[in-house]
């Protein structure tokens, strides 16, 4: 089983912390990286290799990670010289993927279980398979709903819940072949390609723990909980 890890943004949403390092390698608790117990957990559910897709501050990146057999994967790399978006990086190193992959966002905290997700989508017939989350998001003002200038519907500070995308994917090869290396392509323009075919991306609903540490709040957060939830996100690791 293989992985390709976008870690090659610069994080400008958590600044002050990534001034200096990558946002993957931004520490949670009191010493692992993200990235790091993201590469314990992918060991632990069985992938053997992985492929970081680099760009900011990359060799630091690197020099951390190494070949990955501290983790026992065995870890390259794909290096962008401009950037190239969320799915971008995959076009420069298509032809040595294997027919189905995990990808995943590099600032992703959740106990998501990475295989079967990479199984459900191999055992599929979907191009993409997305793993989302449920996130409810209050609204602090009375909502009116309108038709013609008339007042139709009220409601005082609803909730609503959206099923959002949590940043790993379970991919197919296949899906890439339409697209040109070294052109930016985001996760958005697939979507919406994928959208316009008879065979769309499929949703893998998950409920457990999920954090995207994209904000100072997020990351905040993460420490705050790493703790309580280490034994989760690290078991088997």
């Amino acid at each position: 089983m293989h992985a390709v890890i976008l870690a090659g943004g610069k994080g400008v949403r958590l600044r002050p912390y990534t001034t200096a390092l990558p946002k993957p390698l931004v520490p949670i608790g009191d010493r692992h990286a993200i990235l790091e117990i993201v590469l314990r957990q992918l060991a632990a559910a069985g992938f053997t290799s992985c492929t970081l897709a680099i760009g900011h501050l990359g060799q630091i990146i690197r020099a951390y990670v190494g070949n990955g057999s501290r983790w026992g994967l065995e870890v390259d790399y794909a290096a962008e010289e401009s950037p190239l978006g969320t799915i971008g990086p995959l076009l420069m190193m298509r032809d040595r993927l294997p027919e189905t992959f995990l990808v995943m966002n590099g600032d992703v905290l959740t106990d998501l279980d990475y295989a079967d997700l990479l199984r459900r989508h191999a055992g599929g017939d979907a191009p993409l398979t997305i793993a989302t989350y449920c996130r409810q998001v209050h609204i602090d003002f009375g909502v009116l709903t309108t038709d013609a200038g008339k007042v139709v519907g009220f409601s005082e500070k609803p909730s609503l819940d959206y099923r959002v995308s949590m940043g790993v994917y379970g991919l197919s090869r296949a899906t890439l072949e339409h697209y040109t290396p070294g052109l930016p392509l985001g996760f958005d323009e697939l979507i919406l390609d994928l959208l316009d075919t008879p065979t769309p991306p499929a949703s893998y609903e998950f409920d457990g723990y999920w954090l995207d540490i994209g904000r100072p709040d997020d990351y905040d957060r993460a420490n705050a909980e790493f703790t309580t939830h280490q034994s989760l996100l690290l078991k088997g690791a």
